[in-house]
C-alpha cells in the first residue's frame, strides 16, 4: 500500500529550504574536502529520500504530539517539516555541530524549525517519538565502535581498547538518557546498524519491542531506517 504523498504546502517548504541552504558553509561540516561537490551530488537524493522516509513516519505518528530528534541535521529537514506541518507536532531537533545549527536555523527563518545546538541529552519533557538515526555508528563521534560494530573493519593490533569503552559506556549513557524521555508505548526511529543499542536497553528493561519489516534508505551514509514500536 502506497503513502500518501505530502502536502503541496510541505513539499514546497522543504524544496525552499533546501534552495536557501548555505552549503558553502556546510560543504567543511560534512566534507574534509571536496564538499562542494559532494553537496552537487547529494543535495537531490537528500531531499527525495528523505521525503520517503517522511511520507512513511507520517503513518505512524499521531498528531500534536512531541519528537526527539538526536543528532538531526540537514537529511531531517523533510521528516522534521512534515511532523510540524502536517501533524501539528512539537520537533525538538539537537545537533553537536554549531555551524551546521547555524546555518539550518538561518535557512528556516523566524518561524521555521528551531535546531539546538547541544546534546540531545538535555532536552526536557517528555516525547512519545524518538530520532537516533547514524548516530552510535558516526566514524565522527564513535570512531572505535563505528569500525567494530557497524563496518566491521577494526585492526586488532591497532585498536584502542580503552577508547573502545570509553565510547561505549557514552553510547550506552546517550541512549539510555534519550530512551528515559519516551513515553511508552512509543515510536523509536533508528538505523538498523543501531539495532544492538535497542535490544540491549529493551532487555535490560523487560520491555518489549516490535521492529517493522520494511527499512527506508538514507541519502548521505546508506544506513537502512527502521521503525520500532517501544513498550
Amino acid at each position: 500500500m502506497k503513502t500518501p504523498k505530502l502536502s503541496s504546502a510541505t513539499t514546497q517548504e522543504i524544496s525552499r529550504m533546501y534552495n536557501v541552504l548555505d552549503y558553502d558553509g556546510l560543504g567543511p561540516v560534512y566534507c574534509d574536502e571536496g564538499g562542494d561537490a559532494f553537496w552537487e551530488d547529494r543535495r537531490g537524493p537528500c531531499k527525495k529520500l528523505g521525503i520517503a522516509i517522511a511520507r512513511a513516519l507520517r503513518a505512524h505518528l499521531p498528531a500534536m504530539g512531541r519528537s526527539l530528534y538526536v543528532g538531526a541535521g540537514v537529511p531531517e529537514i523533510p521528516v522534521l517539516l512534515m511532523e510540524r506541518l502536517e501533524l501539528n507536532r512539537t520537533v525538538c531537533p539537537y545537533n553537536l555541530r554549531q555551524a551546521e545549527v547555524d546555518i539550518l536555523n538561518h535557512a528556516g527563518g523566524e518561524n521555521g524549525i528551531h535546531f539546538y545546538c547541544g546534546s540531545a541529552e538535555t532536552a526536557t519533557g517528555k516525547v512519545d517519538h524518538l530520532w537516533i538515526v547514524s548516530v552510535l555508528n558516526d566514524p565522527e563521534e564513535f570512531p572505535n565502535l563505528s569500525v567494530l560494530f557497524s563496518y566491521g573493519r577494526a585492526d586488532p593490533l591497532a585498536f584502542d581498547v580503552s577508547a573502545f569503552s570509553h565510547e561505549r559506556e557514552t553510547g550506552v549513557r546517550l541512549f539510555a538518557n534519550c530512551m528515559a524521555k519516551l513515553t511508552l508505548p512509543g515510536l523509536l526511529t533508528t538505523s538498523v546498524e543501531e539495532m544492538p543499542w535497542v535490544e540491549h536497553w529493551c532487555h535490560l528493561h523487560g520491555i518489549p519491542y516490535q521492529v517493522e519489516d520494511r527499512t527506508y534508505p538514507t541519502a548521505l551514509v546508506g544506513d537502512p531506517v527502521c521503525f520500532i514500536r517501544i513498550g
